[in-house]
């Protein structure tokens, strides 16, 4: 029988004393610590090959004669010597940690546990599962000591907590550091999907045909902005990326999480709900349209598709890029997202008011990308220009984007929707067709191509004359 967590080992972890001032022991199982040994001393290879793919180290063991035993092993694994418990001994009489340990008496006790390694994946399971609780109850005290030492910037003191409670259970699996050969798979797997099934996308589609010909759809980790005018349709275009990623044609759905600073939940379902339907939302104000005829029917069809659809509105009026990121987190740590959409990069309240305009949106900026690693999903900024593509009656470019310079370099790709060329001057809303401009693609081509805008339903779709 595993023992139980209250009683007290002979060498306690270095860090039990940390939770003296309230009186209780850490969570732990001696049982479990040494029937894990046992089965590294039965079948050295194999098993501690195991543990280190469950990210067991020496510091998991609660005993600190088990975590310097497990040292050893360590060792003697990575320099490609066989695991037998006289080896063990002499590896630790060398480093002068036998009698420490408990010399060879205690090898052998330990080394005896068990007669088979048949149990290993419950051991290591056990073993990992007691020294998170562990680290959780660590970084849970030092928040808590932290609190009382908390000297102001609540937002970003909340952000620190929270991103150190999440390393302890998100990070626990692997490092962030890669060794080259596991992304060369992945960019090979990308490589080979390209060459199997030419045209295949080989990120989330945007909808439109020819965007997808250009970008292979939105990338995992790239922060996309899109960028246009007010009232040119930007939302709009915005909502029907997420649509086509919650709702595919083809392919699994991609959980999609929006964050509308601007617009109300209720009212940017209203918008997707018409959009979907091909129902003229002016009519629809204006009670125009029949109670059973076939606007209804196709209403309710939506209506149907979107509730079962995997879609997050947050529509928090003043929220900072620390609050955003921590909601993302949230949702993503109980239901994994896709796509993330945040309309607008401007909207966002600053962690600190008294700094510089144009810092606060570079602040905005580098947390958005950072959220897109994070994440590792696309995430689509919504973003206002400057006035000087108006001013000059010319196509905006990259240097048009409002307030700060930081929003281009911090951009994967950079999408800018413009009003047609042969638009009259005075022209200032959204038109039967539009121009968007693939302004930056820090992977792929740039270029433009034409969409064509249903202003009545508030839709874009492929261009068509």
């Amino acid at each position: 029988m595993v023992q139980d967590a209250s009683s007290s080992p002979s060498r306690p972890y270095p860090n039990a004393a940390a939770m003296g001032s309230v009186g209780r022991t850490l969570p732990h199982s001696l049982e479990a610590e040494e029937h894990l040994l046992s089965c590294c001393l039965l079948d050295g290879a194999d098993v501690v090959s195991r543990c280190l793919e469950a990210r067991i180290r020496p510091e998991s063991f609660y005993d600190s004669k088990h975590g310097i035993i497990f040292e050893r092993l360590l060792d003697l694994y990575n320099r490609q010597i066989p695991i037998e418990i006289s080896v063990v001994a002499e590896e630790l009489k060398t480093a002068r940690q036998l009698d420490q340990v408990g010399g060879y008496a205690f090898l052998t006790q330990v080394s005896s546990r068990i007669p088979t390694t048949a149990q290993a994946t419950y051991f290591i399971e056990k073993v990992r599962e007691q020294a998170l609780l562990r680290e959780i109850i660590r970084s849970a005290t030092g928040a808590v000591e932290d609190c009382y030492g908390f000297s102001g910037g609540i937002d970003e003191f909340v952000d620190q907590i929270e991103t150190k409670i999440f390393s302890v259970t998100q990070n626990r699996v692997s490092e962030s550091a890669k060794q080259m050969r596991e992304p060369t798979r992945e960019a090979m797997n990308v490589i080979t999907k390209m060459m199997m099934k030419k045209g295949e996308l080989t990120g989330i589609s945007s909808g439109f045909k020819d965007l997808d010909a250009l970008m292979w759809g939105f990338q995992r980790t790239e922060m996309i902005v899109l960028a246009a005018r007010p009232s040119m349709g930007k939302t709009s275009l915005a909502l029907n990326f997420a649509e086509a990623a919650a709702l595919p044609k083809k392919g699994p759905p991609s959980a999609v999480l929006i964050f509308s600073l601007e617009m109300g939940a209720s009212q940017l379902a209203l918008r997707m709900l018409c959009s979907r339907a091909r129902v003229n939302m002016k009519l629809l104000r204006d009670g125009l349209l029949s109670k059973n005829g076939d606007e209804q029917n196709r209403l309710l069809e939506a209506a149907d598709e979107f509730s079962k659809a995997p879609i997050f509105i947050d529509d928090s009026s003043a929220i900072s890029i620390m609050q955003l990121r921590a909601k993302a987190r949230r949702i993503h740590s109980r239901t994994p997202l896709g796509f993330v959409m945040v309309d607008y990069l401007q909207l966002l309240s600053p962690t600190d008011p008294r700094v510089p305009r144009e810092q606060q949106v570079a602040e905005a900026s580098r947390g958005l990308k950072a959220l897109a690693k994070e994440l590792d999903v696309p995430v689509l900024v919504l973003s206002q220009l400057n006035r000087s593509s108006e001013k000059d009656n010319r196509t905006p470019k990259i240097s048009d984007l409002r307030e700060s310079g930081s929003i281009e370099q911090d951009a994967d790709v950079v999408l800018m929707l413009a009003r047609p060329r042969d638009a009259d001057e005075k022209f200032q809303v959204a038109a039967d067709s539009a121009e968007l401009i693939v302004a930056k693609q820090r992977n792929g081509p740039v270029g433009e191509l034409k969409l064509t805008f249903l202003r009545d339903i508030t839709r874009f779709e492929n261009f068509h004359q």
